[in-house]
């Protein structure tokens, strides 16, 4: 049943040895700055034998923190600590790609460099809190960037995907999905804009789309990686159009021969289904809280060509080893996702510990 696994497969310019790969999660591991550090590299080489390992969310400028201790990828120091985590990557012979993700309304001041309200597509303010050094705040209203704002953050998403390259990485994925920058162009609760980036499904494609091609233009299509969740609610994202939203999109992305799209799948198999002929190269999906044996079914389905899995890799760093010889598996320890430290990041052990 899992043989379908352990076909190699090339996704754009990146050779992959098997087709189980490494879902993006946000870690809070990196300096106040936004660096890397050797924990984070010891973090990822662990993991090195998963097919590809996709980063963190990656701020690539100042306004796109949200979280504490997230790492950026737009200044020479971001860069030199990315460098570490690459090198150690490619030292245990893995592949790695660095997710952009820009948060846009989902941020609080107290967590920025610069101490700036959010910005985002519109003035509306997001539900919930955000936990910052005082402790849990109310997210404020933020910021409506301007015409001219949208298009130079298409290019910070352009200079950070560049940065990404220079500090060693095989490729970049942009973050689409889970209510981030992205998908509030997206959603229309969120982007109530009367510009060209708002209104119409082709104006609210608009950004995604001219994130993909600067991006694609400045380090490769065969580099570049995009992400979506259609239909997700969380981060207080509605939409109401998905079915003709994203096939929209994902026409408008397949002629820019990109690596692969990586679905987060939030089980409307109709719409799966139908993206799955609109996209033309490597297909990553994402079918969180299923086994590993489910998954493949959806490689032997056709339905991708590689999964990525999330928690089952942070608590198992030899995931592939277990799964490949059918061992039990470690028990996550939630509390210790977002604790700082080692504890739950680098301390799990492995089979044959």
């Amino acid at each position: 049943m899992l043989n379908a696994l352990w076909n190699p497969i090339v996704a754009g310019e990146i050779s992959l040895p098997h087709r189980l790969a490494m879902a993006p999660m946000t870690r809070d591991r990196s300096t106040p700055e936004g660096v890397p550090t050797e924990l984070n590299a010891e973090y990822y080489a662990q993991r090195a034998s998963l097919a590809l390992i996709i980063t963190e969310g990656t701020q690539p400028n100042a306004d796109g923190q949200g979280y504490l201790l997230t790492p950026g990828i737009y200044s020479e120091e971001h860069i030199a600590g990315w460098r570490k985590v690459t090198d150690a990557v490619h030292g245990a012979d893995g592949r790695i790609v660095i997710q952009l993700m820009h948060v846009g309304r989902m941020s609080h001041p107290d967590n920025t460099p610069h101490h700036r309200q959010p910005v985002a597509p519109s003035p509306v303010q997001p539900t919930g809190t955000m936990f910052t050094p005082s402790g849990p705040q109310e997210m404020p209203v933020p910021r409506e960037l301007s015409t001219e704002e949208v298009a130079a953050t298409v290019e910070d998403f352009r200079r950070a995907a560049a940065a990404a390259i220079a500090a060693g990485a095989d490729g970049v994925e942009i973050h689409g999905a889970n209510g981030y920058l992205v998908h509030q162009f997206l959603a229309t609760n969120t982007n109530q804009r009367t510009d060209r980036y708002g209104g119409s499904l082709d104006n609210r494609i608009r950004f995604a789309v001219e994130v993909a091609a600067a991006v694609a233009e400045e380090i490769g299509p065969g580099r570049t990686g995009f992400r979506i969740s259609p239909g997700n609610p969380f981060n207080d994202i509605a939409e109401s159009d998905t079915h003709e939203l994203y096939p929209a999109l994902v026409r408008a992305l397949a002629p820019l021969d990109l690596a692969y799209l990586h679905i987060g799948h939030g089980g409307d198999d109709e719409l799966l289904h139908t993206l799955r002929q609109l996209w033309p190269n490597a297909l990553v999906l994402n079918r969180a809280g299923t086994d590993i044996a489910t998954r493949a079914k959806d490689i032997e389905a056709g339905l991708a060509d590689i999964v990525t899995v999330g928690v089952m890799a942070l608590a198992n760093p030899d995931l592939v080893e277990r799964v490949r010889i059918g061992a039990s598996l470690n028990t996550p320890d939630p509390a210790t996702f977002y604790g700082g430290g080692e504890a739950g990041y680098t301390d799990y052990p492995t089979h044959t510990a």
